[in-house]
C-alpha cells in the first residue's frame, strides 16, 4: 500500500522545532568517526542543514564568494560543527577564493588585480566580485600559505582540501602570465592565438603552474602540521578531465597523482558537468547518466594504480537554476552512475546544504513560483545518502562485455581554444566517438590515463585500447614502449586518425633533437615495429595485434550511422581474443551488498525495459513501497535494496532510512534506535522485525508523541515496519515491541 503519509505527517511537525537538546551530547557518537560521508559547506551549523555526514568541510577562511550572507568568522564556524559531534575538515579555491585582501594591497601593500586570468581582448575572468581567476604566482602562494593554511592548522584542523586548480584555455593574456612564461621557457610571451604551437605552450605552462602551486601548499602544510605534531592529510577537488577538456579548462589532473603530497581526490561531477551536451548518431543534446559514467571512470582509473583515497561527489542540485523536477531526475543519473563503480566507498554526499535545503527554485519547468526542497525529494534524497554511509565495496562487476579501455591523457586540455586551421572537435567529440559507440551498447568501457602507463596494472585488464592523438599528445616517449611491451605481450591496440590536426607539428619531444619525427604516432608506430606512417589495415606485432583506421574518432559520432566500421572492427577483434562477440544491450546492473543497481539506456539497441523480480524496496521512491517486480524504461535508473539479502532473519534492522541511524539497542524482543537529519525535512524508513510489532513509539526529548494518524504500517509479505515521522538533528528515538 502506498500511502500519502509523507504530506499528512507534516502537521506532526510541531512537536520537534522547540529546543534543540544538549549540543554537547553530540560529541562521543560513534557513528561520526569515520569519514565515509563527507560534504562542504561555508555555513555555521544550522539545524536546518544538519544533514548527518561523517565530517563537515569548512569552506574558506572567509568563506565562499558565492555566500553572500552575513560571514561569521572560521573558527567561530568549525566550533559550531564539533559541538554537534562532526570532524571537521577546511577546503578553499585554489585559483579563486576570498582573498581581496591580497588583490587590494591589505597583505603586503600592493594592488595584485593584474595576476587575474586575462583574455584575449584584456577583460578578466572573474569568479565573483573582486574575486579573479588567479594565476598562481609565487607571492600569491605565500599569502596563501601565510593567511589561510597556516591559520586553518592552527585551528587544529588535519584535512586540507585545495579545490578546483583551473587556468581557462581562453585566459593567458595577463602581465602575471607573461612573466611566468619568460621564466619558464626563457623567451618572451607569444599570444596563444596566432599558431597552434603557441596555443600548446601557452596551456601547457598553465598546466605546469598549477602543478607546482599544489606541490607548494600541500608541502608546506605537512611540514607546517609537522613542526606542530600534526600529520596534514591533503586532497585536491577536481573535475574530471572530461569535463575540464570539454569546458576548455586545464589543470593538472592525473600527474597529481605523481605528487608525495597528495593524499587523494574529490571527484567533482554532479548534473552541472554531466549535462553538458555531445554528439552521439548526428544528434546533440544532454546524455546526463553517460557521460557521469564517463566522468567517474576517469577519476576512477586516474587514481587506481596509485592507491590515493578517492570521494565520488555527487548534488541532488546544481549551480544553475532548474526546476525541482530537473534536479531530481538527473541526481538519480549521475547517483546511479557513481554507484556503478564497486572500488569506491567514500563519498561527498552534497555540496552547500545551505544552498540545497533553503535554495529557492522552481516549482516546475517554465514556472516563476519558487520554493524549498519538496518535502518528498528531501526525504528521498536522505534515503540516498543514507545508504552511502553503509555502502560496501564489491568484487562483483557491472554487467556488460569487458576489456574494451580508451585511452586519454592530461593533453586532451591543451588542444580545445582557440581553433586552428579550421580543424575542429566539437563538444569533445574525437573522445566521445571513441566511447559513446560501445557505452551506448551496454559495454562499460574503461578509461585509461596515458600518465598511468609506467604503474603495471594500469592495463590488465584491457584487451582491445582504443587510442587516437587526433585530440591529445603522448608528454613523454615512454608511454610508447609501455605500449608497445603490452602489444607484444599480447594486448589489441586499435589506432583511430588521421593525424592531419594542427598539433601534430608543436614542438614537442618527438620533432625536437635527436628525434625527427612528423607525428606523434609516428614514434609509436615505429616502436611497434611498423613503419612510420602504416596503412589502414591490421598487423600483428608479437603476440599482439595492431588495427589501424585513418578516421578521425569524431567520425563515429557526427553523423548517424557512421559507427559501423569502428563497431565490425572491434567486435571482430574481441571475438579473436574472446571466442566470442561483445554483448549488445541496452542496460547495466550491478549488485553491491543488498542494493541493485539498474540503468537502461535510451538510443541503444532495442527500447526494451529492465524487468527485475524478487523482494525490493524501491529507494528513488521517497515512499520506500516493497516490490516484487520492478520495470525500468529506457533513460530511466532503478535504486533497490533486496530483502531477500538480509543475513540473519532473527534480529531486527534499519533497511533503508531519510535519517542517520545510531545507538541501536537489541534487547529481548525489543528493538531501539536514535534516527536524525535536520529539521523541516520528513523520515520515511522501511525495518526489519522478526515478527509483527506489538507497540512502536516515537519520542523526542524522552516524550512520547501520540498521532491521531497512525506512524507506523506493517507489511508481512516482507516483514518490514514502515515508519514516518519528522526529523530532527537532536535525535528522535524509536522503540519497536514485537
Amino acid at each position: 500500500m502506498k500511502t500519502n503519509y509523507i504530506y499528512i505527517s507534516i502537521l506532526l511537525s510541531g512537536f520537534l522545532f522547540s529546543g534543540y537538546g544538549n549540543a554537547n551530547a553530540q560529541k562521543n557518537e560513534n557513528a561520526i568517526k569515520k569519514e565515509k560521508t563527507v560534504f562542504q559547506t561555508s555555513r555555521e551549523w544550522r539545524p536546518t542543514i544538519d544533514n548527518r555526514g561523517d565530517a563537515a568541510i569548512i569552506y574558506g577562511v572567509g568563506g565562499n564568494p558565492s555566500d553572500k550572507s552575513k560571514r561569521i568568522p572560521f573558527e567561530e564556524r568549525v566550533r559550531s560543527w564539533q559541538e554537534r559531534g562532526y570532524t571537521t575538515h577546511f577546503m578553499t579555491g585554489i585559483a579563486w577564493g576570498e582573498y581581496q585582501d591580497y588583490f587590494t594591497g591589505g597583505w603586503d601593500g600592493k594592488w595584485h588585480l593584474d595576476e587575474g586570468q586575462v583574455e584575449q581582448k584584456g577583460d578578466t575572468i572573474w569568479h565573483g566580485r573582486m574575486v579573479p581567476y588567479i594565476v598562481p604566482s609565487k607571492n600569491f602562494l605565500a599569502y596563501l600559505k601565510e593567511k589561510h593554511v597556516k591559520r586553518v592548522i592552527d585551528a587544529g584542523i588535519d584535512a586540507i582540501y585545495m579545490e578546483e586548480p583551473e587556468f581557462w584555455a581562453r585566459a593567458g593574456y595577463s602581465e602575471a602570465f607573461k612573466n611566468e612564461w619568460q621564466a619558464y621557457y626563457g623567451f618572451p610571451w607569444r599570444p596563444q592565438h596566432e599558431s597552434p604551437e603557441n596555443t600548446w605552450l601557452s596551456n601547457k605552462l598553465k598546466y605546469i603552474l598549477y602543478y607546482r602551486a599544489i606541490e607548494d601548499v600541500f608541502n608546506y602544510a605537512k611540514e607546517y602540521g609537522k613542526s606542530k605534531g600534526m600529520n596534514i592529510r591533503c586532497y585536491v577537488p577536481t573535475h574530471s578531465l572530461v569535463n575540464y577538456s570539454q569546458w576548455s579548462i586545464v589543470s593538472p589532473e592525473a600527474s597529481l597523482a605523481s605528487l608525495p603530497c597528495v593524499d587523494g581526490y574529490i571527484a567533482q561531477v554532479w548534473t552541472g558537468t554531466s549535462r553538458e551536451p555531445n554528439y552521439y548518431q548526428g544528434v546533440r543534446k544532454e546524455r546526463v547518466f553517460e557521460t557521469a559514467f564517463l566522468e567517474y571512470g576517469c577519476m576512477e582509473s586516474m587514481t587506481a594504480p596509485t592507491g590515493r583515497k578517492m570521494f565520488f561527489l555527487t548534488d541532488p542540485i546544481e549551480d544553475w537554476p532548474r526546476d525541482w523536477e530537473d534536479y531530481r531526475r538527473n541526481y538519480q543519473a549521475t547517483f546511479t552512475a557513481q554507484l556503478l563503480y564497486p572500488g569506491i566507498d567514500n563519498y561527498e554526499i552534497m555540496p552547500w546544504p545551505e544552498r540545497i535545503y533553503e535554495g529557492l527554485y522552481s516549482v516546475s519547468a517554465g514556472s516563476s513560483e519558487k520554493a524549498r526542497i519538496p518535502r518528498d525529494y528531501a526525504t528521498q534524497m536522505h534515503v540516498m545518502i543514507n545508504t552511502l554511509n553503509d555502502m560496501p565495496l564489491s568484487d562483483n562487476k557491472v554487467s556488460g562485455s569487458h576489456g574494451i579501455s580508451v585511452l586519454m591523457g592530461n593533453s586532451l586540455m591543451f588542444q580545445r581554444l582557440p581553433v586552428h586551421n579550421g580543424y575542429e572537435d566539437p563538444q569533445l567529440s574525437n573522445f566521445y566517438g571513441h566511447v559513446l559507440p560501445f557505452l551506448k551498447r551496454g559495454i562499460p568501457v574503461h578509461l585509461v590515463h596515458i600518465e598511468n602507463l609506467p604503474y603495471k596494472n594500469t592495463l590488465a585488464n584491457t584487451k582491445i585500447l582504443l587510442m587516437t592523438y587526433s585530440n591529445m599528445k603522448p608528454l613523454e616517449k615512454e608511454a610508447h614502449k609501455h605500449l608497445a611491451d603490452w602489444v607484444k605481450s599480447g594486448g589489441i591496440l586499435v589506432y583511430n586518425g588521421s593525424d592531419q590536426d594542427p598539433f601534430q607539428r608543436v614542438p614537442e619531444w618527438w620533432n625536437q633533437h635527436p628525434y625527427h619525427y612528423p607525428t606523434a604516432s609516428a614514434h609509436l608506430f615505429e616502436t611497434l615495429g611498423l613503419n612510420q606512417t602504416p596503412a589502414e589495415g591490421t598487423y600483428n606485432v608479437g603476440n599482439g595485434i595492431v588495427c589501424i583506421i585513418r578516421h578521425d574518432p569524431k567520425e563515429f559520432v557526427l553523423t548517424s550511422g557512421s559507427d559501423t566500421k569502428l563497431l565490425d572492427k572491434v567486435s571482430g577483434l574481441y571475438e579473436k581474443a574472446n571466442g566470442k562477440k561483445p554483448e549488445f544491450k541496452n542496460n547495466f546492473y550491478l549488485r553491491r551488498g543488498p542494493y541493485e543497481l539498474i540503468s537502461v539506456l535510451d538510443e541503444s539497441v532495442n527500447d526494451n525495459p529492465f524487468v527485475i523480480e524478487g523482494l525490493f524496496i524501491d529507494l528513488f521512491d521517497p515512499a520506500l513501497p516493497v516490490l516484487r517486480k520492478k520495470t525500468i524504461l529506457p533513460g530511466n535508473q532503478s535504486f533497490l535494496y533486496n530483502i531477500e539479502n538480509i543475513a540473519d532473519k532473527h534480529k531486527p534492522c534499519v533497511l533503508a532510512t531519510g535519517a542517520r541511524v545510531s545507538n541501536e539497542k537489541i534487547a529481548g524482543n525489543s528493538y531501539s534506535f536514535i534516527a536524525k537529519s535536520p529539521v523541516e525535512t520528513t523520515n520515511v524508513m522501511r525495518i526489519f522485525v522478526p515478527k509483527k510489532p506489538k507497540e512502536c513509539t516515537v519520542s523526542y526529548n524522552n516524550k512520547t508523541i501520540s498521532h491521531d494518524i497512525p506512524a507506523w504500517e506493517w507489511d508481512d509479505t516482507s516483514k518490514t515496519v514502515l515508519m514516518y515521522f519528522e526529523n530532527h538533528p537532536d535525535g528522535v528515538t524509536i522503540k519497536i515491541n514485537y
